[in-house]
């Protein structure tokens, strides 16, 4: 092999075998060496149009980063990962890279590894920054919902010097990240980057529910000068099928963070999960450690081309004996006082619509039926937006979260924002977007003039916005 066809492959990452990986919630993959790391780098192109940077939506500046690691230099390559990227300990993690879809040599051969080139930088480099506020304001600002759109949106507004106060229903930060099993996120990354909050007039309230201890207006009431909605779609989605409130049918989400905080779940020993995304893909590796010998399915009405998880998630998953369905989309769960089986009809692809996209149809006459003595619905999550006030106008994003329907995310209610994504850096996008806003609304209020995001570090130099090439996004909310 020549020096130029290495360029094309990707440095190993290490990676747990999945026979001794299924046996409990050990992390799967783990880092680079300093030379691996390096190495990876260095197959880099440092493209004149940043391809990977315009496919983040938070614009990190991944092609700087990964430079600064080629050259050995991971001090610098940390700071410059945090200086764009309040949640970075955890998305090296758990991000979907869409930097690396983006990436030219993906056309070539692989990749770069930028996710774990992003771990590189943290892990070797300095991470050990504090963020610094600008002055003071007086302006106190209510965020609800401690997730990644939350968070970001709170970072935004204590670097601008602003109080802000998080409510979050559940007993610990991070929302939905909550349930991202530990074999991909081991639980204390989050608080490694929270550690670098601490400068900031920031205050967490948990346990406390929207909806039902406040509302949007009653924190407006109580001096909160503006309040952004950020609560996810938390709320288990169901197919709407006869039998789906069987003992033995559990919601995913709920699952998942029962295991997470330690909670007894208990499963039995035929377990379906019915969906294709990556909470489903979490649920049924979940399911295999947690229920040695059980079988453990996973169903999805579509293929595995189309299904909505990760490729990576997906490839990880197959090594470990869960055994996966395509094509089949329940129709009823059949039991007397439990679970007993579950009715799937099988489906075929159509042609393709306008969008290229092939639809679903049912085999006339052609079901599967599986044993199950647990189903997991991983069927996509809404909303939970019972005691919110209907005058806010929310309306709800494709993945079933709340958003205003008013420009920057405002709602119909002055002083009141909504904001969501369908991925974890996607929700830290709609973050900064609302956290923007509301500053520009705050400021005008005061008789400010609106203002970048100023330096992180509180050293006075505004970073740049975008890097050098930047031409624009090329990605959707």
């Amino acid at each position: 092999m020549t020096a130029a066809d290495s360029r094309y492959l990707r440095i190993e990452i290490p990676e747990e075998r999945p026979d001794d990986r299924v046996e409990d919630f050990r992390e799967v993959l783990h880092s680079y060496s300093r030379e691996e790391a390096m190495l990876e780098a260095q197959r880099c192109l440092q493209c004149a149009l940043p391809f990977c940077v315009e496919a983040c939506p938070i614009t990190q500046d991944c092609r700087g980063y990964i430079g600064l690691v080629a050259d050995g230099r991971f001090d610098e390559a940390a700071r410059l990962t945090l200086r764009e990227n309040p949640l970075a300990t955890t998305l090296c993690k758990v991000c979907y890279h869409y930097c690396e879809d983006a990436c030219i040599m993906k056309g070539r051969g692989v990749p770069i590894a930028i996710r774990h080139l992003k771990r590189a930088a943290l892990e070797f480099g300095d991470a050990s920054l504090e963020y610094v506020p600008s002055a003071p304001k007086e302006q106190r600002v209510a965020v609800i919902g401690a997730g990644p759109t939350g968070l970001m949106a709170a970072w935004e507004l204590g670097l601008r010097g602003y109080p802000v106060t998080v409510f979050e229903r559940q007993p610990a930060i991070g929302g939905q990240a909550g349930a991202i099993p530990h074999y991909r996120m081991p639980n204390h990354e989050l608080l490694i980057d929270l550690q670098r909050f601490r400068n900031f007039d920031l205050t967490f309230v948990t346990d406390r529910v929207a909806g039902v201890d406040f509302t949007p207006l009653s924190l407006l009431a109580e001096g909160y000068r503006a309040v952004l909605v950020s609560v996810g779609a938390s709320k288990a989605g169901y197919p709407g099928i006869p039998g789906e409130q069987l003992p033995g049918v559990i919601p995913a989400l709920d699952y998942l963070y029962h295991v997470n905080q330690g909670r007894p779940v208990v499963l039995g020993k035929k377990i379906v999960v019915v969906g294709g995304g990556d909470v489903a893909v979490d649920s049924v590796r979940t399911a295999r450690r947690l229920s040695p010998g059980a079988t453990v399915a996973m169903v999805y009405r579509r293929t595995r081309g189309e299904s909505p998880a990760g490729e990576e998630e997906i490839r990880e998953t197959e090594p470990e004996a869960i055994d996966f369905h395509w094509l089949l989309a329940p129709v009823r769960i059949e039991g007397a006082q439990h679970v007993e089986r579950i009715v799937f009809q099988r489906m075929e692809l159509s042609a393709p619509d306008a969008s290229g996209r092939r639809a679903v149809k049912p085999v006339e006459g052609a079901f599967v039926t599986l044993e199950s003595d647990t189903v997991i619905m991983a069927v996509g999550e809404k909303a939970d937006l019972a005691g919110f006030e209907p005058a806010l106008g929310l309306k709800i994003g494709t993945k079933g979260w709340p958003e205003g329907g008013r420009p920057g995310y405002a709602t119909d209610v002055e002083g009141v924002f909504a904001a969501g994504g369908r991925s974890v850096v996607h929700a830290m996008a709609a973050g900064t977007k609302a956290a923007e806003s509301i500053d520009a609304y705050l400021g005008a209020k005061a008789g400010r003039a609106a203002a970048p995001r100023p330096d992180p570090f509180g050293e006075g130099e505004v970073p740049p916005v975008y890097p050098e090439g930047y031409s624009g996004p090329v990605w959707k909310p």
